[in-house]
């Protein structure tokens, strides 16, 4: 049985940012903008775990800019889709999964101590 489905990759979150976003140079020359993002779990969820911590990666300048200036404990929306990035370490090949960021915003900024 075969359907007709498109596959989609694509994934809406709204979290805090765990640290502020840091950028990070790659071997390539390439810039990426990281940061964390904690995610509440619903209520009544069947875990003790209470949040997902997620990596998220920023690879457009234009939104680098943007989300450079988010702060730990800013409430943000992020859209983009899992990745599986592979890179080297040392002398092995390494992977890690997280979300690239293609939109984003603030939606409250953290209280200033």
């Amino acid at each position: 049985m075969t359907q007709d489905v498109e596959d989609c990759n694509a994934v809406r979150l709204v979290g805090r940012v765990s640290s502020a976003p840091a950028a990070k140079e790659l071997p390539s020359g390439d810039v990426v903008l990281l940061f964390r993002l904690v995610v509440r779990r619903p209520a009544g969820h069947v875990s003790r775990q209470s949040v997902d911590v997620l990596e998220c990666s920023v690879w457009v300048p234009r939104l680098q800019r943007t989300m450079g200036a988010w702060r730990e404990g800013d409430q943000v929306e992020v859209e983009g889709a899992v990745r599986r990035r592979f890179y080297r370490a040392g002398q092995a090949t390494v992977s890690r999964v997280e979300v690239e960021v293609g939109r984003g915003r603030l939606r409250r900024r953290a209280d200033v101590a």
